[in-house]
């Protein structure tokens, strides 16, 4: 955790908080965190958040302090909830919780923070004492929920509030000790992301990526597949004796992706995490949405193109198709993504 600072006269609200479980939401929590400081240059805000997620944090300029709960996938936690709180008891003025169960309540509550704001949930009476109910019409984003969570009542509730895009930092000079260690060449890049946590029926077929894949080579470009070590099988099946495809899956830290996602021209992606990430750092986005929406979580970019089939089946919103045939994704060709990026002007340099 990071060290505390005293509030001083003259510095704006102490605001904790608590972050979600998921790449692709934490990166659109920046939203919201642009909006407390544009709000109040001079508050302080620590995020309590995974500790997977601090590479994350690390490159948002709004994070003062981040703390880290240690606990396991799906662990209430309870011994390191309570000592957590501990450590920021007394240190701050108001909590937002971002996620709805009731475990995500407990820090705030058990740190004598005196208003927490979250959305209801889970009965969380008493543990949310500043209770914003969720109109599902109104806020049909995402990124819209959180920051109205950082807004007053009234004005939340319209939702008509501006949302600021996320913006990431990028390390150069760690791009450039990547592009020595993974022997990436000069040639522009293509990132491909095929992993999405959620479940497959967010996936395009792998072996429409690795089509797409060699293909883009021809053209001229490198090809980037990044995801983390449960992706490095896909990865493989994708760049498996095709030249000039890097197979990164598992080989990069989450800061690493950061900064070789802003060094790609464009990258075709699922509706992942990292499709979020891609959009933060500037890059060209080529997303497939498949049994999710991309009404509910966009990129938040205006330089991207959705690929999205809207079958009367969509969005299902479920991990695996419950139809077993996933036509939303296996009806979308390479060919239209190949098109995509080559009728892209970030595809001119390569092209010739």
């Amino acid at each position: 955790m990071a060290e505390a600072v005293a509030r001083h006269p003259l510095r704006g609200e102490r605001i904790l908080v608590v972050g979600p479980s998921w790449v692709g939401d934490m990166v659109m929590a920046q939203s919201l965190l642009m909006t407390l400081k544009a709000r109040d240059p001079g508050c302080r805000i620590g995020v309590v958040a995974p500790a997977w997620s601090r590479p994350i944090l690390e490159r948002m300029a709004e994070v003062d302090e981040i703390a880290c709960l240690e606990t396991g996938h799906g662990e209430f936690g309870w011994r390191a909830r309570r000592a957590l709180a501990g450590q920021l008891r007394g240190r701050f003025d108001r909590a937002i919780v971002l996620p709805r169960s009731w475990k995500s309540a407990l820090v705030p509550l058990l740190a004598g923070i005196p208003r927490r704001t979250g959305f209801t949930g889970e009965q969380r009476y008493g543990l949310i004492n500043d209770r914003r109910r969720l109109d599902r019409a109104v806020l049909d984003q995402t990124v819209k929920r959180f920051v109205a969570l950082g807004l007053p009542a009234g004005e939340a509730g319209r939702g008509d509030f501006t949302i600021p895009r996320p913006r990431l930092a990028v390390d150069t000079d760690n791009l450039a000790s990547l592009y020595r260690t993974l022997g990436l060449s000069t040639r522009p890049a293509i990132g491909m992301m095929p992993g999405a946590e959620y479940g497959p029926a967010k996936q395009w077929p792998l072996a429409y990526f690795r089509e797409l894949a060699g293909r883009l080579v021809a053209e001229g470009f490198e090809v980037r597949v990044l995801g983390g070590p449960k992706d490095a099988a896909a990865g493989e099946t994708i760049s498996a004796g095709q030249a000039q495809v890097h197979n990164l899956c598992g080989r990069t830290r989450l800061a690493d992706a950061v900064d070789l996602l802003a060094d790609c021209r464009q990258v075709v992606t699922n509706d992942s995490g990292l499709m979020h990430v891609a959009a933060a750092v500037g890059t060209r986005i080529q997303a497939i949405y498949g049994s999710s929406s991309p009404r509910y979580t966009p990129p938040l970019t205006d330089d991207a193109e959705i690929h999205y089939l809207g079958l009367s089946c969509s969005p299902c919103f479920e991990r695996r198709c419950p139809l077993g045939h996933t036509h939303c994704l296996v009806h979308m060709p390479p060919e239209r993504l190949l098109e995509a990026v080559l009728g892209s002007s970030e595809a001119v340099i390569a092209r010739g």
